[in-house]
């Protein structure tokens, strides 16, 4: 089956398998340090739970076997040394089915985490990693030759993440038509970065050029993936650095670093050759395509394509769906980010006390979170391609009541309880590990504050008290 040789994409799936090995570092290493108290045993949203009202089926996962945070934490180590192993190439000196079972046990074993990770693993980039991921299951190593169907797929996956995010905004939120969002976005998205505020202030005409960047970076470039060399090349090209742009001004978790590892399978070794020439094998034109890979990919293309009807057709539709999986392995699914966007930002703010009556004179305490805007002289943090689930979450609870949002009142409670692993997820913890008498939620507005108000008070953001959020509550009765 030597017609499925990709010859000219060797450094391609060199650098994207390399970059994605690194992303699966990070969402297991998220998973060892955060899942525990989010969904564990004794988490806000535990998964035995979970487990016990939804079947295999509609959630594939290892631990409808069994859970427990013992299990967890074998999941995410296990997932670690395969990632490791796959990020420093030791996955190219294997056989080519040995290196493809470390790639499925990479998917199955982040599957298992995303589809019992509830509204904390509900993001469109965790579906992202998976469809990346099960791909990557097939794109063999240095033993064979690269799949020139794959490195299609690959390309249709990039398209539908771009396409179908530009489709979502000209569809949804005028302004996006009218090329005034990121007067707004900036300043608004879910967890700022250092420079956000530096790309909030830039002059408005510069935030209608990124606008119109954005839309031919999503809506026109997108297309000419499927082009002949070079011009897929300058088409991956114009998402990479678009992408690289978004990671510049915000933190998203690894969505904008899984869309620029996808983009690599756009250049061929020509464009990579100056940065990673020496990685190319001496042996390719030895490597070919022995009879049972082809037929496993020819099979895995059929299935993608089948599958893909679907999306496709959600991609054509005036109602739209943004990051929708189709089917429970996320093989195939529909991508998209801000629709719409706010024009203002609210924050809830965490405050207990230890004082046993409350008073008007009643010292309240905040409690800091690591990454979602807290004290107004704490500059925004850099964490993408961390990712903070409980920080972006709080982003959400801000636009509704807090019965909209089932994890907020145990987390709450693990605050009254002082509970150690919930408050290793925050940045501070006002009463150093004592557990408080009552704790209370309250709704603020935020801005960033103009150049001049920066320079002369220092502040990063200014905050208008707009009422409470949940009353206080404590887990004694009042005397």
């Amino acid at each position: 089956m030597e017609w499925l040789r990709a010859d000219d994409y060797w450094l391609a799936r060199f650098a994207f398998q390399r970059a994605l090995a690194a992303i699966y570092f990070i969402g297991f290493l998220v998973a060892l340090r955060q899942f525990r108290p989010l969904l564990g045993e004794r988490g806000l949203l535990p998964v035995p739970d979970f487990t016990a009202r939804v079947g295999f089926l509609d959630a594939p996962s290892i631990f409808h076997w069994r859970y427990s945070d013992r299990l967890l934490a074998a999941v995410a180590w296990t997932g670690l040394v395969l990632a490791a192993t796959a990020m420093f190439g030791l996955t190219d000196l294997v056989p080519a089915p040995v290196a493809m079972l470390a790639w499925l046990a990479m998917w199955a074993l982040y599957l298992s985490i995303v589809n019992v990770g509830q509204t904390f693993y509900g993001f469109g980039w965790e579906s992202l990693l998976c469809e990346t991921g099960f791909i990557a299951i097939f794109l063999g190593n240095a033993q064979v030759a690269p799949p020139i169907t794959l490195v299609f797929l690959v390309r249709w996956l990039l398209f539908r993440v771009e396409f179908g995010a530009g489709l979502i905004k000209m569809r949804g939120d005028g302004c996006w038509r009218d090329l005034t969002c990121l007067y707004y976005h900036h300043e608004t998205q879910p967890m700022p970065n250092p420079l956000s505020w530096y790309f909030h202030h830039l002059p408005k005409r510069l935030h209608r050029m990124e606008v119109l960047g954005n839309h031919f970076a999503q809506l026109v470039a997108p297309v000419f993936l499927f082009a002949p060399q070079p011009v897929a090349t300058i088409a991956g090209v114009i998402v990479f650095g678009t992408q690289g742009w978004l990671v510049l001004s915000g933190n998203f978790a690894w969505l904008n670093v899984v869309t620029m590892a996808l983009a690599l399978m756009s250049f061929d070794d020509r464009a990579l050759a100056t940065v990673l020439g020496a990685f190319l094998p001496a042996d390719r034109a030895a490597a070919g395509v022995d009879a049972w890979f082809g037929v496993l990919v020819l099979a895995v293309t059929a299935l993608i394509v089948f599958l893909s009807y679907s999306p496709a057709r959600n991609l054509l539709s005036r109602r739209q769906l943004m990051n929708y999986s189709f089917d429970p392995f996320h093989i195939v699914g529909t991508y998209g980010a801000f629709g719409s966007v706010t024009k203002e930002r609210d924050e809830v703010v965490v405050e207990g006390t230890m004082d046993d009556r409350l008073s008007a004179d009643t010292v309240w305490r905040e409690y800091e979170f690591k990454g979602k805007p807290g004290d107004a002289r704490h500059r925004p943090a850099q964490f993408a391609p961390y990712h903070l689930r409980l920080d972006w979450l709080m982003w959400f609870a801000a636009m509704s009541s807090p019965m909209y949002h089932e994890w907020f009142v145990p987390f709450v409670l693990k605050l009254l309880q002082a509970d150690r692993p919930t408050l290793r997820l925050l940045r501070t913890d006002p009463f150093a590990g004592q557990a408080p008498r009552y704790v209370r939620a309250r709704l603020y507005r935020y801005r960033f504050t103009s150049p001049d108000e920066h320079r002369v008070n220092g502040t990063w953001w200014k905050r208008e008290l707009l009422g409470d959020y949940l009353p206080p509550v404590s887990l004694r009765q009042r005397a």
